[in-house]
């Protein structure tokens, strides 16, 4: 019997906890199960506990206690230390059935989805038929807020898109945090960031404003190297921005949908594109009628 699932992954402060919570709540509201699995080891609180806890296995902070390892070295020891330990794993999603939606909240280190392959395996591990066979879909969040920095923005795309690229499952990607962008976007400028197009960058504010201010944004070859403003500025970091934007125009694999997590129809609707991704409707039994439902014939 086949399981369903969705990985929340993205960078930090993109809000995968927080559409964690929203989706939990509205699955309740909406009478469906869901099984909340945190995979973060340095998360601290939650707004719906956690049925299942990385935490309860390995946990960041005694690793870089133990360990003398960074944040991120010790993070990449607790994914390899699942890795060693899959039973945890199994032997609380195996008796799941296919009323429940398993809710993934992952670490905001985008190394993990990006070049090291300890996700795709974890994911192999989960999806392979035969074991746990969970229908999974990935859910890749980018704060929205990073519309309003071309480069940040382009840079969060390309991330998106290796994460697709790596782990090979069904994928969706969200702008979050849209109540933050509703006085700072118009909807129509907004409409442009739902698919990368390179002509964003021929409106860059920042470029915009370095021109009015009179600054010469053109590369000068004799700029201090060690000057990040004039680094950030030239015409080769704008180069490298074409280029990203340009792969991505290339692929033509990333495109956004928009979340609003304190708005229950926004997070409705996120939820339908999950359950077209793991096909969950098309599993389910129709439901009978109870006899009181039937209307009786007029005589």
């Amino acid at each position: 019997m086949s399981k369903y699932g969705v990985m929340v992954m993205g960078p930090a402060g993109a809000g995968k906890s927080t559409f964690c919570a929203s989706l939990i709540t509205h699955l309740q509201l909406n009478r469906r199960s869901a099984f909340y699995v945190n995979l973060d080891p340095a998360a601290e609180s939650f707004e719906h506990t956690p049925d299942l806890d990385i935490k309860d296995l390995i946990s960041l902070e005694d690793v870089m206690d133990e360990m003398k390892l960074g944040p991120n070295g010790g993070l990449i020891y607790c994914f390899e230390f699942l890795m060693e330990n899959l039973d945890f794993l199994t032997e609380a999603l195996d008796s799941l059935t296919e009323e429940y939606l398993i809710i993934f909240d992952m670490p905001g280190q985008i190394e993990l989805y990006t070049h090291i392959p300890i996700l795709p395996t974890l994911v192999k591990f989960l999806t392979t038929p035969g074991a746990l066979d969970i229908r999974l879909c990935a859910a890749y969040l980018l704060e929205a807020t990073f519309v309003v920095d071309r480069a940040k923005y382009f840079a969060g795309s390309l991330s998106a898109m290796s994460a697709m690229i790596m782990l090979e499952v069904p994928h969706i990607n969200i702008l979050s945090k849209m109540d933050l962008v509703k006085n700072q976007v118009r909807k129509k400028d907004l409409k442009k960031f739902i698919t990368p197009d390179t002509s964003l960058l021929l409106d860059d504010p920042a470029d915009l404003a370095r021109r009015k201010a009179g600054e010469d944004t053109s590369d000068d070859q004799y700029a201090d190297p060690q000057d990040k403003n004039a680094m950030l500025s030239g015409a080769t970091f704008k180069r490298l921005n074409t280029a990203v934007a340009q792969l991505l125009e290339t692929f033509s694999m990333v495109s956004y949908l928009k979340l609003d997590s304190t708005d229950e129809d926004s997070v409705g609707a996120i939820l339908s594109y999950i359950d077209d991704c793991i096909q969950y409707h098309e599993a389910q039994e129709p439901r009978e009628l109870k006899d009181e439902e039937f209307d009786e014939p007029e005589e």
